[in-house]
């Protein structure tokens, strides 16, 4: 991971991911949390997955593993993914959808492609952040709550399509419910296209999924599996260059008052809470998932 300053007016700080080489050919790209920025707004992992191709017979799988303290947002632009958790809930994940889990006080979950899709070889893109709940949130109840991509306000104009995946922006509010002040859109500007991210949320950042990006009146331009974290209340206009479209990713918020610990999948305002949550599935105390057996052991690495 690279994190450099930037001397461009109104960006703060710009982040390069790690990059993790999974199984079948599938790279994920990290960009938070990362060594001097942990969180923007209540996001405190983003993970870009993807394009991959998987041949007939292969494809992603995420064996079951737990949560707390965190709501994790899935939401793909190709391919599929199939959610399983310890309460029973089986739900398939489609582009355009968005999948809100809120792990609060424990929940575990694999994410694998479908036997179908497996069968016959398949693709996947898309991005996967964790959003901190607020401290008296973190304890509330587990739940999944999944909306269709009819559900899902856009916006269309001057060669911009947003669509406001969770929270509020450009005059519009998603339908998934969240627990604190956020904005997660995602933005595809055709070639010369311009959008200016408003400045309501005191924390934002661009990320780049593809293509590249300038800023307004300013000189340099910004690439692919960048992250760009705007100055508090800049006005800022992006533009895609000429002959060239962009996909990027608008996340931001409130940030919260106290800090967050973050261990694995775990995430607390208390390093005692995570302590627990280790020793709980070290020892196998959270429930399994229906028909999905695999155990995957803590790892020595923090994230």
């Amino acid at each position: 991971m690279t994190i450099r300053q930037s001397d461009i007016t109104g960006i703060d700080t710009i982040i390069q991911p790690a990059i993790r080489d999974f199984a079948d050919g599938l790279k994920i790209r990290r960009v938070l949390p990362s060594s001097n920025r942990l969180m923007i707004g209540p996001f405190i992992l983003f993970d870009h997955f993807g394009p991959a191709i998987f041949d007939a017979g292969h494809g992603f799988d995420m064996g079951p593993h737990p949560h707390i303290g965190v709501a994790a947002l899935t939401y793909l632009i190709d391919g599929e993914i199939v959610h399983r958790d310890n309460f029973g809930k089986v739900q398939t994940i489609r582009p355009g959808e968005v999948n809100w889990m809120t792990a609060g006080s424990g929940i575990v979950h694999s994410e694998r492609t479908p036997p179908e899709v497996r069968a016959s070889g398949s693709n996947l893109f898309g991005a996967q952040a964790w959003i901190a709940l607020p401290s008296r949130y973190e304890e509330i109840a587990a739940d999944v709550a999944h909306f269709g991509a009819p559900e899902i306000p856009r916006i269309c104009a001057d060669g911009v399509e947003l669509t406001l995946i969770a929270g509020a922006s450009d005059g519009l509010v998603s339908p998934v419910r969240t627990f604190s002040d956020m904005v997660y859109a995602e933005i595809v500007l055709t070639s010369g296209a311009r959008y200016q991210v408003k400045p309501e949320h005191r924390e934002r950042a661009i990320y780049i999924v593809a293509g590249e990006v300038g800023i307004v009146g300013q000189f340099g331009t910004f690439h692919e599996a960048e992250l760009i974290a705007l100055a508090p209340g800049a006005e800022i206009v992006l533009q895609a260059p000429a002959f060239h479209a962009a996909r990027l990713m608008l996340i931001g918020g409130e940030p919260f008052s106290e800090p967050r610990h973050i261990y694995w999948n775990f995430v607390s305002s208390s390093a005692e809470r995570i302590e627990q949550a280790k020793a709980d599935w070290r020892e196998r105390r959270f429930s399994g998932v229906p028909g999905d057996h695999e155990f995957m052991p803590l790892p020595d690495r923090s994230v």
